[in-house]
């Protein structure tokens, strides 16, 4: 299990959220070496996937899928601190981008959002189609954790067929709460407006492409989370408005019928995920693990290095915790 064991100058969430985002790109400052394929999907769009160590999953190593947060990438830091503990391993990793992340505008009127169970289904088939004989593994985090685990909510013990376990971190459960939460103090200060400074230029690139799509004056205008997905994400998904978006979305509600094993990761001290709003044992299905440690802040887990260890290895306890619980499932 992930100890949590910050230093003491990082003594709240948003120190330990913002913090070990800045230390990783001291320590990845580049690319990964990942490999990109474009996969068409059944809808007529596109997605774009970024793999390494390909090989070792066409050989029958463990391949450890990884959904991404929100504007999110395989250029994020926990992707490339995940990717490095799969190496170390000799597994592969792959980060499959939601559409219009990968750098590239998708083709279709919509984009993602935190509940979409059947983009989630349709890549984790393909993942199992490509490479046969890999034992397939899925890491959610953050809005890809809620996607995640919204999926094998609703596909139960048939989720099985498909991959042989899963661990969602930080990931924000009940939806509501938390988009809430984003609209307030800090959160509306630092990480709201660092979110729509790439979402509002990307939702007005998808007006050019789609004139009429929505109000760009209401979406200029959007201050928050909650505004935005009111005026693009959820009429875009065939949702009323964010707050049904996020009622309908939110994995929560569905965590007792997950039918394969689920570690499901949340600090108490996620800015981003009120701790009231996390699940406890009675709101889950008996497969299903919670890790809820008193600090980590959002996807940040920082924890001091042992004595004569690189620096960086801090950065990388979690994502080795991680997949310590998922090694078994994969033998």
């Amino acid at each position: 299990m992930y100890m949590a064991d910050p230093p003491w100058w990082l003594p709240d969430g948003h120190s330990q959220t913002i913090v070990p985002a800045l230390w990783a790109k001291c320590w990845w400052p580049g690319p990964m070496g990942w490999e990109r394929e474009r996969w068409d999907s059944p809808d007529g769009d596109f997605i774009d996937v970024d793999v390494i160590g390909a090989d070792q999953s066409a050989s029958g190593h463990p391949l450890v899928v990884v959904f991404h947060g929100l504007e999110g990438s395989s250029g994020s830091h926990y992707a490339k601190a995940l990717a490095t503990a799969c190496l170390e391993r000799g597994w592969a990793c792959a980060v499959p981008h939601f559409r219009g992340c990968s750098g590239h505008m998708n083709r279709l009127p919509r984009a993602y959002h935190s509940g979409d169970h059947v983009e989630i289904d349709w890549i984790l088939k393909r993942f199992r189609q490509q490479y046969p004989l890999a034992p397939l593994l899925a890491v959610g985090v953050s809005l890809g954790g809620n996607a995640l685990a919204r999926w094998a909510g609703e596909w139960g013990t048939a989720a099985t067929q498909v991959t042989r376990a899963l661990t969602c971190v930080c990931a924000p459960l009940d939806l509501v709460v938390s988009g809430l939460a984003m609209g307030t103090g800090w959160n509306r200060a630092l990480y709201t407006r660092m979110f729509l400074k790439t979402m509002v230029p990307k939702a007005l690139r998808k007006l050019d492409q789609h004139p009429g799509l929505f109000s760009a004056t209401e979406l200029v205008a959007a201050m928050d989370l909650q505004a935005f997905d009111n005026v693009f994400t959820a009429p875009l998904h065939g949702f009323a408005d964010a707050m049904d978006y996020w009622q309908r979305a939110s994995a929560k509600p569905l965590l007792r019928s997950v039918g394969l094993p689920t570690l499901l990761v949340n600090p108490l001290n996620d800015p981003f995920v009120p701790a009231h709003s996390l699940p406890m044992s009675a709101d889950v299905a008996r497969c299903v693990t919670l890790w809820q440690p008193a600090h980590g802040g959002h996807v940040g887990f920082p924890t001091r290095a042992p004595q004569g260890m690189e620096r960086h290895s801090g950065l990388l306890t979690l994502p080795r915790a991680v997949l310590d619980w998922l090694a078994p499932h994969a033998a």
